[in-house]
């Protein structure tokens, strides 16, 4: 059974060396990749001094680097993990277990659990973590402590089944709610977190990348639950329409005249939009339960060739 390290880096010269090193002591069994992306501090020169096979990714952007690793590797058990030396290697070998027993399809290191708020001092980061999980459990009805921890464990079906469309750092998130949407095992460890040392500096934006993580949210909630998503469209469009109709409704009974005829119209023509909102809904609806059966035919076709071989 084989497992692969992944670590995407930009520009982590201060702690790629001692990371590589954690993870070959732990798991020496395991092949470690170091994708960098665009580094100008000599990162994949420390990466492959220490003994990682170092591969690039010219497109700028957590997501893009993710996209690459998955296409272009193979393994039975995936260890994802940031490169900045927050997350202790030890951790990874109750990843590994759950993988390759087969107990989960994703395990999520979860970080705010356990020592995350002691040791990150950023307000808004805290804060956003919180929002991001609270929206993540309310629409999709589930109970995850850490949607947005930058180390995971992955099996070889999820891998390769997983359509990514983020660029930058809602992957995270993408790959909670794709897990989530297609009833993958998902199983969380607590995991120590330790904040970044002194001169390293996380690229995360707290204010731009949180704003991307939430249009990612609202857009895999149109994506996956497109009846819920449509449906809530087309009752704010008729709570409209209806402030504005009774009133006219209620005066025509009590004189005999309809009264504001440019205001009907109006009226009229949100409700068309609105059946016609509400229909496409229930279209996307379908069409996102077709793809779910064709994911699942993927998935067995998967399994049969991995028995195969």
């Amino acid at each position: 059974m084989k497992t692969v390290i992944l670590i995407p880096c930009y520009n982590e010269s201060k702690t790629i060396g001692k990371v590589v090193s954690d993870f070959k002591k732990v798991m020496p069994h395991a092949d470690i990749y170091v994708y960098d992306n665009n580094s100008t501090d000599g990162t994949d020169e420390i990466a492959k001094n220490a003994g990682a096979i170092v591969r690039y990714e010219y497109q700028q952007g957590k997501g893009n680097v993710v996209k690459s690793m998955f296409r272009e590797i193979s393994a039975d058990c995936y260890i994802m993990v940031d490169g900045d030396d927050t997350y202790p290697a030890e951790t990874a070998t109750e990843i590994e277990k759950l993988i390759l027993n087969g107990e989960a399809d994703m395990v999520i290191g979860d970080r705010l659990s356990s020592t995350y708020f002691e040791e990150n001092d950023r307000l808004f980061h805290n804060t956003g973590n919180r929002v991001v999980r609270k929206f993540i459990n309310m629409f999709f009805n589930c109970d995850l402590n850490d949607i947005m921890t930058g180390m995971r464990g992955f099996s070889y079906n999820f891998v390769k089944s997983f359509p990514i469309s983020s660029k930058e750092f809602e992957i995270e998130t993408e790959m909670s709610v794709f897990a989530l949407i297609n009833n993958f095992k998902i199983k969380e460890i607590p995991v120590e977190y330790r904040d970044r040392i002194e001169g390293s500096e996380s690229k995360l934006n707290t204010y731009s990348d949180g704003l991307k993580v939430l249009r990612m949210i609202f857009s895999l909630i149109r994506d996956e639950k497109p009846l819920f998503y449509f449906t809530t469209i087309t009752l704010i469009l008729l709570i409209i329409a209806g402030i504005y109709f009774f009133p006219i409704l209620f005066k025509y009974f009590s004189t005999g005249y309809v009264l504001k005829i440019p205001t009907l119209i109006m009226i009229s023509t949100v409700v068309i939009v609105a059946t016609i909102i509400f229909f496409t809904g229930v279209i996307l609806h379908v069409l996102k339960k077709q793809h779910a059966d064709n994911l699942e035919h993927h998935l067995i076709l998967l399994n049969e060739l991995n028995r195969e071989e």
